[in-house]
């Protein structure tokens, strides 16, 4: 029996009078995306049509999603709502904070006593506002909601960008900020601009060395990690078909490296397999009768250069393996190339270490691919000769998997089993020896942005499918092709690797003793929620300051960024993610990674009040202190990468007013905007190279702020001359409420008072 099956019931029970409603408005065939957007509206059934990439709109999703290291700042703000209960079916999972090191029992031990005042807070909270808590070791949050709470053609937020995993079940799932997460929990409208559609026709199967994770690898190389920005990614066509809903999940999943809105696949019989193997015929036989509604129309995928923005066709039968990076997942390479890019690059050839798990290939189906390959090594007496890891993506995965015989595999080929967890995907690994040492690593996670899996910054990580992570870390060779080399045994022989086989279900079905969820209290009113004054992990938030209505003037520059800066650069994670609950304390993680470009140096800016320089939290704080305000300017696709909030609540609570760039990734502005800051665009982009370093920067006529009226900014240099910089925005009349407000929040209470 599927989780909240009344909700889903409901849903369905609605699904076609509503896209009859829609399909009436817009006056065409509809997408699968656009069916599930037009039927989750707030207000109800269609009256008229939205344009895509412009209009805002209000939408009602069904369920919220939160991870340990986002959670805890969405529920800070949550319980300031004034709410006795979430108003949608809500979970918060356990698997940010536990640390990879020697092993799932010692690591989940340690976690348990580290972090366990988080989780005890993050499970307080839960029982107390009726939300579902998936204690540490359940699982990845993502894995665990595809296993028991996707369902097609729901619509579904979740404070991680990778959200987007529920698209291997046909939902439309979209990574947000906290604050967006409390709006729905709040039981009000979510906002977003309608998104522009990409389709993409797979044609073809896969075969050999190929797997769905190499399908999302050449759509990254082609769109880059900006040409999803504000679109929904919609896979279509008989190959689509052809492949499995956890293959259709980590195809979605990694569509937050290309920035789309999410990702989605039509509903077909490897979702109704998939759903029926989890424990959920309930749900595939809802489905099944309203299923006509729950795929985009014929007539847009026999023609979808007419009803698409964009559309690519691939080829399956023609796809051959691919290995990512360095540095960015959309630096794609074909397998048969890597080894002359990698010379060609002077890219360190000898991998140390092989890691398989993630949010994005940890699946029953993964797992037992690259054992096929793993019990090949042991059977054609072949040693790896990089370290290898592995992350199952759920309990329920690695009780099944060691029942199988799978972990056993990987053990004999002394590969070390890491908790059900993100691990080394999000920063997570304490890497024995690790320093600063040039090295190489590939893995089967969805990004590998500099330092993002162990601190090093000159560690090159390399992205391909659990697969070709096990051959390569029984090589120990980056350029190793399976496809056409062979290795020397340990009796001298040359033997080759046969392509990999695996079950897309478990044979015996899926088991387990504990899966770790935990319901919460019936009633939660007497549920007492405690957060110690003297805490480091943990803070309870005060509100930020309303707007005051006149110019900000007297501000200084506090960093422009130079180049990519990812959220990751804004607010790193692996140690830092114990201060995810804790404002004051993580603030001193602000911009640290950004790239001065004065100096081209991080962390290391220009304190205009003394001349010196100094780390960029320090400079704000003494900034905030003084009483002056600080923007920030950086360059394209800036806050790319994680959903996380606490990139825009930062440099908020260091007193940033602005963030002024060339384009920002959507999430990014949307944190921004909510947090009560101006998220700005340059109107003419070669404007970033007037921003000297020690401008004072005035605000000509933000108390005329309206929507569709951009800004007038002047940038006063050291020598008297000065710039007059135009700054577009895209905020509409709401969200310059929440500016004027302070914050989303602030207006939230101001509503729940008045109420």
């Amino acid at each position: 029996m599927a989780f909240d099956i009344d909700m889903i019931k409901a849903v369905y029970a609605k699904f076609p009078s509503r896209i009859a409603a829609a399909r009436k408005a817009v006056g065409k065939p509809l997408t699968l995306s656009e069916k599930i957007l037009y039927s989750h509206l707030w207000d109800g059934d269609a009256t008229s049509t939205f344009e895509r990439g412009k209009s805002y709109v209000d939408f009602a999703p069904d369920r919220v999603a939160m991870q340990d290291a986002t959670a805890q700042m969405a529920l800070l703000q949550f319980m300031q709502a004034g709410k006795p209960t979430a108003a949608v079916p809500s979970t918060v999972h356990c698997d940010h904070l536990i640390l990879a090191k020697e092993g799932a029992k010692d690591d989940l031990r340690n976690s348990l006593t580290a972090s366990g005042e988080v989780f005890n807070f993050l499970e307080s909270v839960s029982n107390k506002y009726g939300i579902g808590f998936w204690k540490p070791g359940a699982g990845i949050i993502h894995q665990v909601v595809l296993e028991n709470y996707a369902f097609p053609g729901g619509m579904m937020i979740g404070t991680d960008s990778h959200t987007v995993n529920a698209g291997g079940l046909g939902m439309v799932a979209i990574g947000v900020g906290g604050a967006d997460a409390v709006d729905v929990m709040a039981g009000m409208p979510w906002e977003l601009k309608f998104p522009k559609l990409i389709g993409v026709k797979l044609t073809g199967k896969l075969n050999g060395w190929t797997s769905a994770k190499d399908v999302i690898l050449k759509v990254a190389g082609i769109l880059t990690v900006k040409g999803g920005t504000g679109a929904i990614v919609e896979y279509f066509g008989s190959g689509a078909i052809s492949l499995s809903a956890t293959g259709k999940g980590t195809i979605c999943n990694m569509g937050a490296e290309i920035g789309a809105t999410t990702s989605t696949f039509g509903y077909d019989d490897s979702m109704d397999r998939y759903l029926r193997a989890t424990d959920r015929a309930d749900v595939a036989d809802l489905a099944n009768e309203i299923k006509e509604h729950l795929t985009g129309d014929d007539e847009v995928y026999a023609n979808p250069e007419q009803y698409f923005d964009q559309v690519i066709e691939i080829n399956l039968d023609e796809l051959e393996p691919y290995i990512n990076g360095p540095f960015t997942p959309d630096r794609a390479t074909p397998v048969s190339k890597m080894r002359e890019e990698a010379e060609k690059n002077g890219w360190p050839m000898d991998v140390e270490w092989g890691l398989i798990g993630s949010c994005t290939n940890s699946s029953y189906e993964d797992l037992s691919r690259a054992s096929s390959i793993a019990q090949q090594a042991i059977d054609k007496n072949l040693k790896t000769k990089s370290e290898f890891g592995i992350n199952p993506g759920s309990e329920q995965v690695r009780f099944t998997a060691e029942r199988d015989g799978l972990l056993g595999i990987f053990e004999d080929l002394n590969a070390t089993i890491f908790t059900n967890a993100c691990g080394p995907c999000i920063g997570q690994w304490e890497r024995a020896g690790n320093n600063t040492r040039v090295n190489t690593i590939v893995h089967s996670f969805n990004r590998n942005f500099s330092k993002r899996a162990d601190g090093n910054p000159n560690t090159h990580a390399f992205v391909t499918s659990p697969e070709m992570v096990a051959a390569i870390a029984i090589s120990g060779n980056l350029g190793f092709n399976p496809l056409t080399d062979t290795l020397t045994n340990e009796n001298g022989e040359q033997v080759k690797l046969d392509p990999p086989v695996g079950s897309e279900l478990p044979a015996k079905g899926f088991a387990v003793e504990d899966n770790g969820y935990q319901a919460p209290a019936e009633n939660g009113g007497s549920v007492e929620v405690k957060v110690k004054p003297d805490s480091k992990r943990l803070q309870l938030l005060e509100p930020f300051t309303p707007w005051n209505g006149k110019n900000i003037t007297g501000a200084k520059l506090l960093i422009k960024a130079f180049g990519k800066c990812t959220t990751d650069h804004i607010s790193m994670a692996g140690p830092w993610l114990r201060f995810r609950g804790h404002l004051d304390n993580i603030s001193d993680n602000c911009l640290i990674g950004a790239i001065n470009a004065y100096n081209e140096s991080t962390n290391l800016v220009k304190n205009q009040l003394t001349g010196e320089y100094g780390p960029v939290p320090a400079t704000a704080r003494a900034y905030k202190a003084a009483g002056v305000p600080s923007i920030v300017v950086g360059d394209h696709n800036y806050g790319e990468g994680s959903s996380r909030e606490h990139a825009a609540m930062e440099p908020r609570f260091l007193g940033v007013t602005t963030v002024l760039v060339k384009s920002f990734a959507r999430i990014h502005e949307t944190n921004l905007k909510k947090q009560g800051m101006l998220g700005l665009t340059f109107a003419n982009e070669a404007d970033y190279d007037k921003v000297q370093e020690d401008d004072t920067i005035n605000f000509l006529d933000l108390d005329q702020f309206t929507e569709g009226k951009p800004l007038n900014i002047e940038f006063v240099h050291a020598d008297g001359s000065k710039d007059v910089i135009v700054a577009n925005h895209t905020y509409n009349k709401a969200q310059i409420g929440w500016f004027k407000a302070g914050s989303a929040l602030n207006l939230i209470k101001e509503e729940n008072k008045k109420g």
